[in-house]
């Protein structure tokens, strides 16, 4: 997609996802989430924590051109557990999110019938007053959706088939050519959209993975963090002044004596991260507990951007214009309260510059908080500390 001509002349303004909204997906029901900088999601087991976070990553792949089978592989397991089918026995559920930029607020609201057959049956963007995109299933003996879209031309919109498979809006600039005002402004809208919603990193360090070596050239942090050797040694080398940050929240963070991050090679061909502890000499980051293997892995997410992380941002919009979302999943799992806090820290500081934001779901870091501006959501009600 060219971003060339597209967006108005508010280009100070990165698109991003202001509001997630759950209308009928596993356990919620008319549930919507205002999301700020940093916001942390929080509720007792089963609330359905999680399952925020799968929401906004189903619509960040779906955005990158993901077919719906390839997102949703169980799709009965995001039914509402109450939702029982119609007359012809279909069941299913609706997502969606509202993205700001220069359009202003975009929303896009998705159906998907998960039962007897997956496909998207409905979507809907909205912008400016207008809707720009919308579809429908007409018949449901065709494998598509019947699309219009807003054209302000000699016609007030355009119809066509579009796939019941994939994401209509991130269709668009394939299928519209941007002569009338009306066109652009969708096109502008659709582009807003995706640029959000496709930089999204889930994140989800796993201590039992992360304790294995790793091979040097794999320099691109995976969400497991399972690499985390490799891409340390990457980062080391690259940039020393965000090293040196890392190794700074990492002693603010652990308990013994940290002096530098280090790695190296092996005769087998891989790589092994260490800690250096001055006199006590150097400790395999292995040994570490799993509190200090997830607090690493997560610090090292924050201090760094898409260039190291396993992300597939709009490649033909430039960094500036983009805005990495990390999808943390127990942000503070395993961590004591002086480690949560430090990571807040860290968290509020990087969300601050404007170039990173944090969804991420907790257990309890009420006394952690402090004053970082975190946007702390708990099962539907919002409160701003």
């Amino acid at each position: 997609m060219s971003a060339s001509g597209l967006l108005p002349a508010r280009t100070e303004l990165r698109p991003i996802v202001s509001e997630l909204r759950l209308s009928a997906f596993k356990t919620h029901r008319r549930a919507a989430f205002s999301l700020g900088p940093l916001t942390l999601i929080s509720g007792p087991s089963g609330s359905g924590k999680s399952g925020v976070l799968e929401a906004y990553a189903a619509l960040a792949r779906l955005a990158g051109g993901a077919r719906l089978a390839e997102v949703f592989r169980d799709p009965a397991a995001y039914i509402p557990r109450r939702a029982r089918p119609d007359r012809q026995g279909r069941r299913g559920f609706r997502i969606g999110c509202t993205v700001d930029g220069p359009v202003g607020p975009v929303r896009l609201d998705v159906a998907v019938q998960a039962e007897p057959e997956l496909r998207i049956v409905g979507e809907r963007m909205t912008g400016a007053g207008e809707t720009l995109l919308e579809t429908a299933l007409r018949d449901p003996g065709r494998r598509c959706v019947q699309a219009a879209w807003h054209t302000a031309g000699a016609v007030a919109v355009t119809r066509a088939p579009l796939p019941d498979d994939r994401l209509a809006t991130s269709l668009l600039p394939l299928r519209v050519a941007g002569t009338t005002e009306g066109q652009r402004l969708a096109l502008a809208a659709a582009e807003q959209v995706v640029i959000a919603l496709r930089s999204v990193f889930p994140c989800d360090p796993r201590p039992e993975r992360m304790r294995a070596p790793a091979v040097p050239r794999d320099g691109r942090l995976r969400g497991c963090c399972e690499n985390l050797a490799a891409v340390l040694r990457r980062t080391s080398r690259e940039c020393g002044t965000r090293h040196a940050a890392l190794v700074a929240a990492v002693r603010a963070g652990c308990v013994g004596p940290v002096e530098g991050l280090v790695t190296e090679g092996h005769a087998d061909g891989v790589v092994r991260a260490l800690v250096e502890q001055g006199e006590l000499g150097a400790m395999p980051v292995e040994r570490l507990g799993d509190g200090e293997l997830r607090y690493l892995a997560l610090a090292l997410v924050l201090l760094t951007g898409p260039g190291v992380l396993a992300v597939d941002p709009a490649a033909d919009v430039l960094p500036a214009r983009q805005v990495l979302t990390v999808l943390a999943d127990g942000f503070d799992r395993c961590l004591d309260r002086r480690q949560a806090r430090e990571l807040l820290g860290v968290a509020a500081r990087m969300c601050a510059r404007g170039h990173i934001r944090l969804v991420g779901t907790v257990g309890d870091v009420t006394g952690a908080v402090g004053d970082a501006p975190v946007t702390m959501v708990d099962l539907g009600r919002e409160r701003v500390l």
